[in-house]
């Protein structure tokens, strides 16, 4: 089942910024529903990691949702040629800008879309292949998922969420947090952050659009009240975060033993 057919109910995925392909695996073999595979705050790039990313995500069972470094339409492009089932767009401003990444991302006649039979996406142009159907499927099946993590989305939220082609929004509080000057925390406490969530949430689904939440901490409570708040799609982990918390309690062993 993809992802999108998921989407009728809640879905659970993690944050992968360690470029492992084990990382992705394990992923899909507990279970979870998709992978947000970051290229735009870490090393990885558009390129031979970052396709092993993808295709381990396809031997697990699980869904690769890049996030791409900006929204540039190459990067786009590439990503999902590569495979990805979406893209999460980072620092989305305007309803300008959204257009622009439709445009991207989205055949003709709904965007301009550069296309090649050659990659994977298009299975290399291999048994089978037809222009019309793979245009179309890909325009049906990729999910879009501009980040809203700025005083500037906010500023033009209508206008950017009436732009065809949105499947989802993903809440970003740090960066949101840092722009407006208060402090950052994950958990949305704040009663700045959690009003724009809260307006996020309510604008989307009035139009039809889920809405991704970072889950932190990572706890039943936690996750309780981001769905209870109407969050669509939680992340529910990291890998940095899981190796902190395994190297911490390895630490803690070994200062206990030390005396």
């Amino acid at each position: 089942m993809s992802l999108r057919e998921k989407l009728n109910g809640p879905t659970f995925g993690m944050n992968v910024y360690s470029g492992a392909p084990a990382v992705v695996e394990i992923a899909g073999n507990w279970g979870l529903d998709f992978v947000f595979i970051d290229a735009e705050h870490t090393a990885l790039g558009l390129d031979l990691p970052m396709e092993r990313m993808i295709l381990a995500a396809r031997l697990a069972g699980i869904a690769p949702l890049v996030r791409v470094p900006d929204s540039t339409p190459t990067g786009l492009r590439k990503a999902l040629e590569l495979g990805a089932e979406g893209v999460i767009i980072p620092q989305v401003h305007s309803a300008a800008q959204m257009r622009e990444i439709v445009a991207a991302t989205k055949f003709p006649p709904l965007g301009r879309r550069g296309g090649d039979s050659s990659v994977r996406s298009a299975n290399y142009g291999g048994p089978g292949f037809d222009w019309a159907d793979y245009a179309a499927r890909a325009n049906r099946e990729t999910l879009l998922v501009p980040m809203a993590e700025s005083p500037e989305f906010f500023d033009e939220i209508d206008a950017i969420l009436d732009v065809p082609g949105i499947d989802a929004v993903h809440f970003g509080p740090a960066d949101y947090s840092l722009a407006c000057g208060i402090p950052v925390d994950y958990a949305m406490t704040h009663p700045q952050v959690r009003a724009a969530m809260r307006e996020l949430i309510a604008k989307c689904h009035a139009r039809g659009i889920k809405v991704m939440l970072p889950c932190f901490p990572y706890d039943e409570t936690q996750v309780a009240d981001l769905l209870a708040e109407g969050g669509d799609l939680l992340l529910v982990g990291n890998d940095m975060a899981f190796l902190n918390a395994g190297c911490r309690r390895a630490a803690d062993l070994a200062k206990g033993a030390r005396g």
